[in-house]
Order: structure tokens, then C-alpha cells, then sequence
């Protein structure tokens, strides 16, 4: 298995962005392995770095009943298997220090959330495992102050970390990308990745389920593709409108061919500007 340093260099610098997809939490293992063997048959004739994307548990949502994952052991035991199988890194968030080292015996990357980037014993705890750190910035923060997150874990000793952008609050119930950030955080010295869908969410809803855009997906990632980011993040579902968890802003994952074909085209052509 490649150490979080290999990993982050055959992420970026790369011909191609780099990709981290999959559901928005594990439901299932034949779930997972199946969604994981699509996109990496798109990904591999492509030439998209992949990683594979799942939360083994959703600590952060709206009401109390809300699906919150099918047991820790369970589903990162899936995460693992989805590694095995299809011979590619895996990701996962982390709500708490004593998470960390847990996770770090399953995963390749660790996830920071956006509303707990600024943490500093839960970016500790991830930098300390050895794994690369993936801090999503929060909707609270400018691009700037995102360089201090990104120091604590070099500080406790993480060489591979990552920064992605996920909007910005604007009102109560929707969110704004601001492409400006991606070159001001790529300045920090690691990738930056857009995270597509979490970007057109709808939080704070009425009925207590957070609502989404779907439909702009391939707007915000075919932007974040022409200023240069270095990588992807898209949570995608066979069938969004079933997913246990943020279905209203998942990508339906029947149409991420077509859009990874267009952005590889798109980054194709800006390589020759």
C-alpha cells in the first residue's frame, strides 16, 4: 500500500485532476463494490487518479432519526474491501481524535469536516496517524484562514494534506463558490480540491433535510476545472432520490461518464493555455 506521501504525489502534480467519489455514507457492501467498480472502469480510461469516497458514519445531520450509517466495524471493513478489490485509495471522515487511529487501520485518507477544520486536536490526531489529511474548508472561512489548518497538521507531523473548498454561507439556506480561494489555498503548497456537490447543498431546511442543486453539479465542477483545481470531490448514487443520506445534492452516477469525459476535455484544453 502506498504511504500518504506517494499518494499525494501521484495525486498533484498529474496530467489529469484527480477524483474523489462515492456515496455520501456506506449502506451496504455489494452497494459500495458496486459503485466503486463503475467509477473506477471510467476513471482507469480516462486517466483520472481515483479515490474512493464514503463516510462510514454521518455524525452531522439535521434531526435525531436521521440514518446515520450501519455500524462503525461494519462499514469500514467495506471501505477496506473496496480498497482490496479495486486497488485504489480510500477516504473517510473523522468527528473526534479518538477516531482517528481507528479509522487510519481501514482508509488511506483521512477527512476533515468542514464544520470541525478548525479542530486542532482532530487535525492533530489525523496528522499523527500518517495518513493524508484532507481538511474540507468551512463555509465560515475564507480561503486565508484556511493556511492555519493546514500548518497544525504539519506541525504534528503530517507531510501529505489536502484543502477543499465546499462554498461559502450566504443567508441561511444556500451557499456560494468562490473561485478566487482555489489559487489562494493552492498557494499553500498542497492539492485543493472542489467538492461539486456539497457546494450546492441547501441546508437548514424546514422539514429538517437538507435540500441541494443537483442539477448545477456539472456547472461547478466544469468552472472549478477551468481555474485549475487540482482535484474533484462528487458524491454520486445509483438512485439519489433512495440514498440514506444527502440524496438531494448526490450526482446520479449513470451520469458521471459524460461528465468526467467533459472535464478531461476541458483540462485537456486549458493545458495548452
Amino acid at each position: 500500500m502506498k504511504s500518504a506521501k506517494e499518494i499525494i504525489r501521484s495525486l498533484s502534480p498529474s496530467d489529469n485532476f484527480f477524483l474523489l467519489a462515492g456515496p455520501c455514507v456506506i449502506e451496504g457492501e455489494k452497494m459500495a463494490l458496486d459503485i466503486a467498480e463503475k467509477i473506477v472502469e471510467v476513471t482507469d480510461r480516462l486517466g483520472i487518479p481515483y479515490i474512493f469516497k464514503g463516510s462510514y458514519r454521518k455524525a452531522n445531520r439535521s434531526r435525531i432519526d436521521s440514518f446515520t450509517g450501519i455500524g462503525d466495524l461494519e462499514a469500514l471493513t467495506i471501505l477496506a474491501k473496496v480498497r482490496d478489490t479495486f486497488g485504489c485509495p480510500v477516504v473517510t471522515d473523522i468527528h473526534a481524535p479518538e477516531e482517528a487511529a481507528v479509522a487510519a487501520e481501514f482508509v488511506d485518507v483521512l477527512q476533515i469536516p468542514a464544520f470541525l477544520c478548525r479542530q486542532t486536536d482532530l487535525l492533530i490526531a489525523a496528522a499523527r496517524t500518517g495518513k493524508v489529511v484532507n481538511i474540507k474548508k468551512g463555509q465560515f472561512l475564507s480561503p486565508e484562514a484556511m493556511q492555519f489548518a493546514v500548518q497544525k497538521v504539519r506541525d504534528a507531523g503530517g507531510d501529505a494534506v489536502a484543502v477543499t473548498e465546499r462554498g461559502v454561507s450566504f443567508g441561511y439556506q444556500d451557499l456560494i463558490v468562490d473561485y478566487r480561494g482555489i489559487p489562494t489555498m493552492q498557494a499553500f503548497g498542497c492539492p485543493v480540491i472542489l467538492d461539486a456537490t456539497h457546494s450546492l447543498q441547501q441546508p437548514n431546511q424546514a422539514a429538517g433535510v437538507t435540500g441541494g442543486r443537483p442539477d448545477l453539479i456539472s456547472t461547478i465542477a466544469r468552472a472549478g476545472i477551468a481555474v485549475g483545481v487540482d482535484g474533484l470531490f462528487i458524491e454520486t448514487h445509483p438512485t439519489p432520490a433512495t440514498a440514506k443520506s444527502d440524496g438531494a445534492n448526490m450526482l446520479p452516477l449513470a451520469e458521471l461518464p459524460q461528465l468526467l469525459e467533459q472535464l478531461t476535455a476541458i483540462r485537456s484544453t486549458i493545458a495548452n493555455f
